[in-house]
């Protein structure tokens, strides 16, 4: 593993020393501010991004090559981040907050306000943000229309529960059971060329409608996959009316985890136990008095982390669906887990499909 984060470091050397020679001679695309949905309450949020340039993307369809798109895929994974950047959030009430990006060129801003912006679209607050200073290394670029809107999800007070969802063999197929079909499926294709699992969508809507009818139930997208990958995911799921939320992925490295992983998990699964679970940790204390639905796949992690979160916060878990990916070696590691979490008065539920979720969840009373 000392290998690993010696060429992780070096590797992040290069590609600064690179962004930044690259800057100081006007041979960078012109720079641009990624925002991400994001979460909070009328009384605290947060605001994440990315400035980087801009990678010169061009719109997607249906029918493109898959080398075109691994060519897509190689300009967002070979991004120019720009590191020590000054940006500013303005909310209506007239305050304003002060952020720099990190050595990946990420932003993350607590927020505090006075008075919520007016939503955009329901559920949704939008929150103007744009660049003050350029590191010296970029004082050509122009700041001119270097600006964009971040969205921020603050539940209704009518929700009757929160829905954590994983998204990888669980909202569309990734295989990631097979590292090299996993690798195909993620380079190759985009987001038009993907398709979700049959009944998902509609599954979803159900649950977002909940029990009143009204979608006030809010989403939240918790993922091991790269935040490079962001743009991809948003528009799959608006290309199939999926309910939007907060993508909540990770940073794309190599070495040894940043955090901490749990005993008796190692390599990739750590990562992927670690991030998940401390996201989903965040989610629910955000949210104290509201509880949640969760819902993964029996291909990685998803039945342990979902019975860890149980474990730290009794009570607040109504149901678990996991995806049944068609592994025998997998499903039989989820079986003891239902067993346990039905002792203790949590279903959770092996499906080989969205249409056996929804008669559940129906019979719980969680949708109509």
């Amino acid at each position: 593993m000392k290998l690993l984060d010696a060429l992780s470091t070096l590797t992040e050397w290069y590609d600064h020393f690179m962004t930044r020679y690259l800057g100081s001679r006007g041979h960078l695309n012109r720079l641009r501010i990624e925002t991400y949905r994001s979460y909070g309450t009328a009384a605290k949020f947060y605001v994440k991004g990315r400035l980087l340039a801009d990678p010169g993307l061009v719109a997607a369809t249906a029918t493109d090559s898959g080398w075109r798109n691994f060519r897509s895929m190689w300009r967002r994974f070979n991004s120019r981040e720009i590191a020590d950047a000054d940006l500013v959030a303005e909310l209506p009430d007239g305050h304003q907050h002060l952020v720099s990006t990190d050595d990946e060129g990420y932003f993350t801003l607590i927020i505090e306000p006075h008075a919520l912006p007016a939503p955009e679209a329901y559920l949704w607050y939008p929150v103007p943000v744009r660049t003050l200073r350029l590191p010296a290394a970029f004082a050509t670029a122009s700041l001119a229309g270097l600006s964009a809107d971040a969205r921020v999800l603050v539940p209704p007070p009518g929700a009757e529960f929160g829905i954590i969802s994983d998204l990888d063999d669980t909202v569309f197929e990734t295989r990631a059971t097979n590292i090299l079909k996993m690798l195909a499926r993620t380079l190759l294709t985009n987001a038009h060329s993907r398709q979700p699992f049959v009944g998902v969508a509609e599954f979803y809507r159900q649950l977002q409608r909940g029990h009143t009818g009204r979608p006030d139930n809010p989403f939240f997208y918790v993922s091991s996959s790269p935040w490079n990958l962001y743009d991809v995911l948003d528009e799959f799921m608006g290309l199939h009316d999926i309910p939007p939320g907060p993508l909540l992925l990770r940073d794309f490295t190599i070495g040894t985890p940043r955090t901490t992983p749990p005993p008796g998990i190692t390599g990739s699964a750590a990562i992927h136990f670690a991030h998940k679970l401390h996201e989903i940790d965040d989610i629910l204390t955000t949210y104290p008095h509201l509880p949640f639905v969760l819902c993964g796949d029996s291909g990685q992690e998803d039945a342990r982390i979902y019975r860890e979160v149980v474990r730290r916060h009794p009570g607040r878990i109504r149901a678990i669906y996991i995806r049944d990916v068609q592994v025998p070696e997998r499903a039989l590691l989820v079986g003891p887990i239902i067993a346990e979490l039905n002792a203790e008065q949590v279903p959770m539920v092996l499906v080989n499909d969205y249409a056996t979720a929804a008669a559940h969840a129906a019979g719980l009373g969680l949708v109509a």
